[in-house]
């Protein structure tokens, strides 16, 4: 389970050097293949391959009605590999669709992380706090 955030960047050629500390995990649990794709709210999602394949099979059963997310999730996955210096490029598309330029924040949310642009994240955590915690949360005792 990944959690944590890590400010980055991007290099010249659109790739993200994986920070050490989950490096090791993912050579061990995925063979340092990843699954990169789109995320609804406007980053990417980077899986470890097997969640990836878990992901995609929840996604491939969901009714016709779901067909244009089935579209956006799964036909603009992109396979990558980690480089022996933990390095993994995010493709042109996927940069553009999520606006990736060179700074960016790697948030581990469990079984898979996003992959934000860091202007864009810090805006949209902004207006998260302004608006105040969801219903949902009211109970929740910290």
């Amino acid at each position: 389970m990944f959690q944590g955030a890590s400010s980055l960047s991007l290099d010249a050629k659109g790739r993200l050097s994986v920070p050490t500390r989950y490096r090791d995990v993912l050579v061990a649990t995925a063979g340092g293949q990843l699954t990169l794709t789109k995320h609804p709210d406007g980053c990417l999602m980077v899986f470890p391959r097997p969640e990836w394949e878990k992901f995609r099979e929840r996604i491939a059963q969901l009714p016709m009605d779901a067909q244009w997310w089935k579209r956006i999730f799964m036909g603009s996955a992109m396979d990558v590999d980690m480089d022996g210096t933990g390095r993994a490029l995010v493709s042109p598309e996927l940069r553009q669709a999520a606006g990736l330029t060179r700074d960016v924040l790697l948030l581990g949310m469990g079984p898979h992380f996003e992959l934000w642009d860091k202007a864009t994240y810090e805006a949209k955590e902004a207006e998260a706090k302004q608006a105040g915690m969801p219903e949902s949360f009211k109970g929740f005792v910290f």
